[in-house]
């Protein structure tokens, strides 16, 4: 990546789900290094600073870069940017009602550095949304995936095969964001939701499609392919 790609990166535009923390932040920092200054008060000046490194972190963690989906049919792109933890034959989650025949699950992991906005594996219509709640353990354990408070989402291909993603929270996650309702359709790689700060999500393959990825690799949510539907 260039130099001006990495900044253009770095800095694009947060996330509609920072402005709270942008504005808390914000505030805090002008206010306290005003008081700080006005009263020599080096506590306050100290609590400008935080609120500022605070606000610089909210930018960064927040970002929200433009991707582009590759335009080829038929693929099953990557649901977030991250970490492939584990690849395995797994049952889906009950709660999509997607049956027990075991389907290849792609899990990635998002640490706190990662772009935290979720996109659509694939294009078709939101079928099923389910949301369990659970613990908050690391999201990168295999246990996370059954255990950790999470929000399946089920999607239904045009020719009737069935695609899960699961927005899993982690250690220090503890909002999960979808904000897409059953029956809606979107297109591969459109944004459907976000978590904070530091969490995991999981996609299920339909039966037959073999992952195209493995452990350890890099995820570009969005634009990596991780499998192909007519292979």
């Amino acid at each position: 990546m260039s130099l001006l790609g990495s900044l253009k990166f770095v800095l694009s535009r947060p996330h509609r789900e920072a402005y709270p923390f942008l504005g808390a932040s914000g505030a805090v920092t002008v206010a306290a290094r005003y008081l700080g200054w006005r009263f020599k008060c080096p506590v306050l000046r100290a609590a400008g600073t935080a609120g500022g490194l605070f606000f610089g972190f909210c930018l960064y963690f927040f970002r929200d870069p433009e991707r582009t989906a590759p335009a080829r049919e038929g693929l099953v792109l990557a649901p977030a940017d991250g970490r492939i933890v584990s690849i395995e034959k797994i049952a889906p989650p009950v709660e999509l009602g997607m049956g027990e025949t075991p389907v290849w699950r792609v899990a990635t992991f998002l640490s706190v550095l990662d772009v935290h906005v979720n996109r659509m594996p694939v294009a078709g219509t939101v079928t099923r949304i389910a949301y369990h709640e659970g613990k908050f353990l690391n999201a990168s354990l295999d246990k996370a995936s059954t255990d950790n408070e999470r929000n399946a989402m089920s999607i239904t291909l045009p020719d009737g095969r069935m695609v899960a993603v699961v927005q899993i929270a982690g250690l220090i996650a503890r909002r999960i964001v979808c904000s897409v309702k059953a029956g809606e359709r979107l297109e591969a790689g459109e944004r459907f939701g976000l978590i904070r700060f530091g969490s995991r999500t999981d996609v299920y393959l339909p039966p037959g499609v073999e992952p195209l990825v493995q452990v350890g690799q890099t995820m570009i949510g969005g634009e990596t392919v991780v499998a192909k539907l007519d292979a």
